[in-house]
Order: C-alpha cells, then sequence, then structure tokens
C-alpha cells in the first residue's frame, strides 16, 4: 500500500466509519441498558398484549446492568407481583414477557385455573371485554376472561373455557397445568402469560432468576394487526399497560 493510500484510508476510518461505529455503539448500549422496544411473536399474554404490539421496555426499572450481558452493577428494587417483565428464557434463553406471579419466599398454588399465594386466595370476577376486534375468533370462542386482583393490580386472564377442556380431553391431546404448587426460591421469580392455558411459562421453564430479567413492560408503543396485512391497530398505540 503506497502512502497516498494508506492517508486516505486513515483518513477515511475517522471521518466516516469511526463515528458511525460509535453512534452504533452508543445506540445499542442505551437499548441494551436503559430502554428498549420489543415485539411480541405469541399470544402467551393474551388479552394484555397482543401478537403484533411492540412494548416499551424500562431497563433500569430493576437495576444496571453491564452492556449485552446479564451480568448486574445494581440492583435497587426488585420486580413486584403484578409487573410485566421481559427476561431471558432459564431453559432455552428465548426472550419472553410475562406477569410476576410470585417473589422469593411466596408460596404459590395455581388449582382450576385459580391462584392462592401464601394462603391467600386471589379474587376472580367474571369479564367480558367491551371490544372484541383485536381478539382472535378462536380466543372468543374457546376462552372465558375473568378480571384477577394480584395485589394492587387489577388485571384480565383468559382461561380456557369448560367446553373446550372437555373437546380436548376427548380429543386425547391434553390440557394445560392447572393444578400445581410451587415455592419460590431465594432471588428467583415466578412467572405467568396471562393467556394462562396457552403460556410457556415458569409452570414449564421454571423459576426466573433475577439476573435474567431485562426490565419491565410498562406500555405498548404502536401495534401492527398480523392477521389484517400488517395495518395498524392505531387504539393500542401508546396504551398503557396493567
Amino acid at each position: 500500500m503506497t502512502p497516498h493510500a494508506k492517508r486516505k484510508l486513515i483518513h477515511y476510518w475517522r471521518r466516516q466509519i469511526r463515528p458511525i461505529l460509535i453512534l452504533v455503539l452508543v445506540f445499542t448500549s442505551f437499548r441494551s441498558v436503559v430502554a428498549d422496544w420489543n415485539d411480541v411473536p405469541s399470544g402467551s399474554m393474551q388479552p394484555t398484549i397482543f401478537t403484533g404490539d411492540r412494548i416499551f421496555v424500562n431497563k433500569l426499572a430493576y437495576g444496571l446492568k453491564f452492556p449485552f450481558t446479564t451480568w448486574h452493577l445494581k440492583h435497587w428494587s426488585a420486580p413486584k407481583r403484578g409487573d410485566i417483565a421481559v427476561f431471558y428464557s432459564p431453559q432455552d434463553g428465548t426472550q419472553l414477557v410475562k406477569r410476576v406471579i410470585g417473589v422469593p419466599g411466596d408460596h404459590i398454588v395455581y388449582s382450576d385455573g385459580k391462584l392462592t399465594i401464601n394462603g391467600q386466595a386471589l379474587t376472580y370476577t367474571p369479564y367480558t371485554p367491551p371490544d372484541f376486534t383485536d381478539i382472535p375468533p378462536d380466543q372468543q370462542r374457546n376462552y372465558d376472561f375473568y378480571q384477577e386482583q394480584l395485589g394492587d393490580v387489577r388485571h384480565v386472564i383468559a382461561l380456557l373455557n369448560d367446553a373446550t377442556i372437555r373437546r380436548l380431553r376427548a380429543e386425547g391431546r391434553g390440557t394445560p397445568i392447572r393444578d400445581c404448587d410451587y415455592t419460590v426460591p431465594p432471588d428467583h421469580f415466578f412467572l405467568m402469560g396471562d393467556n394462562r392455558d396457552n403460556s410457556k411459562d415458569s409452570r414449564y421453564i421454571g423459576m426466573v432468576n433475577r439476573d435474567l430479567i431485562r426490565g419491565r413492560a410498562n406500555r405498548i408503543i404502536f401495534s401492527l394487526d398480523y392477521d389484517d396485512h400488517f395495518l395498524p391497530r392505531k387504539s393500542r398505540f401508546f396504551h398503557e399497560l396493567h
């Protein structure tokens, strides 16, 4: 390489490549440590979060971590019951979004689709969604909806109705886990999807270590309807999550 070509290459690196790399590093570090947005590829949190929603994730909700890792530099608050958390599956590292049900030390009994935490049964109230527009037809037919009171958080869950459960059993297809008993170990959390009978959560993948929790989801930024030519669901833009 001639001295002239070398000078041109150095100039190009300093003026063009290096600023772009620094910008990319800053941007990706921000998404890794401070805040991010994630798409939702499954219906495990319906009717709270729909497939096609893009959710805002507060990465600083529970602590500060080293960029691009699960190493926490500082913890300042712990996930609470009712929080919607984004985390890595302890089973295969897949990124998931579920609701925090149990915190360290909790004794959780899940029976016939209803939760009891530390001997206190949660309150369930039958619920009819005011607008079925975004709820898939199969969920409208096969599920019942309830409002669940989880501490200070009141939210909606979906459970397969009795007719669907009987049909699944008759067809020999098996039914979701509805009866289980857990005690949450130290530094771990028990998480479930709001679509209780269609969610790969702590009943299947186990308890989630605190270091695997990336942040808290508290708002939908925007939403695309995958079943309707990816058209925007304008009613869900900037929708607050509960």
